[in-house]
């Protein structure tokens, strides 16, 4: 009798886990409430930009599957220059905020020469923030905002993620703030 049992939850978990999934994004949409950040970027008046080639051995993005994991982006203006400095010694919190923010926008960035379209998101899944930032630093979630805000702004309910926010004693170029994500995709 347990064998039947054990059996029919097998069969109803396996017709679950089989059932057809859509590349449809009006029916994602529908799941998780609608958006455009296509459009919701040109509402806050974010034009992204062009995307900067790597400056070593490595890419900018890599797809497998429906996973996009990006390389770490800085806090790159729009005159070409990068916030630079420690958060606690040469940046306030609210300047690193704004780093935060920028370096979101090169993510966007990215992500969008990857996929070609940022209606093809489905979830923000893990972003992991370093902050550059003197020792006794405790306050990297509140740099990691600016960034974790803007995905939130742009994304709706799919920008929320998993997230660390870790202090760093350096950064390449003396950027104030280097974050990586993981993005799932249509």
């Amino acid at each position: 009798m347990k064998y039947i049992f054990y059996c029919i939850i097998a069969t109803a978990l396996l017709a679950c886990n089989n059932a057809p999934k859509s590349d449809n994004v009006e029916v994602v949409n529908a799941q998780m409430g609608d958006f455009d950040p296509e459009a919701k970027l040109k509402e806050l008046g974010i034009e992204l930009p062009e995307v900067s080639a790597p400056v070593a051995n490595y890419v900018n993005s890599v797809r497998t599957g429906n996973l996009v994991y990006l390389s770490g982006k800085g806090p790159l203006k729009p005159d070409g220059t990068y916030i630079e400095g420690k958060v606690g010694a040469d940046l306030t919190i609210e300047e690193g905020y704004e780093a935060g923010r920028l370096t979101a926008i090169q993510s966007l960035a990215s992500l969008k020469a990857e996929i070609g379209n940022l209606n093809k998101v489905k979830r923000v899944i893990k972003v992991l923030g370093m902050v550059n930032c003197v020792p006794d630093f405790r306050d990297q979630p509140k740099v990691v905002n600016g960034y974790s805000d803007l995905m939130v702004e742009v994304f709706g309910d799919r920008g929320k993620h998993a997230r660390s926010a870790v202090g760093m004693g350096s950064l390449p170029s003396n950027i104030a703030i280097e974050v990586e994500v993981i993005i799932e995709v249509e």
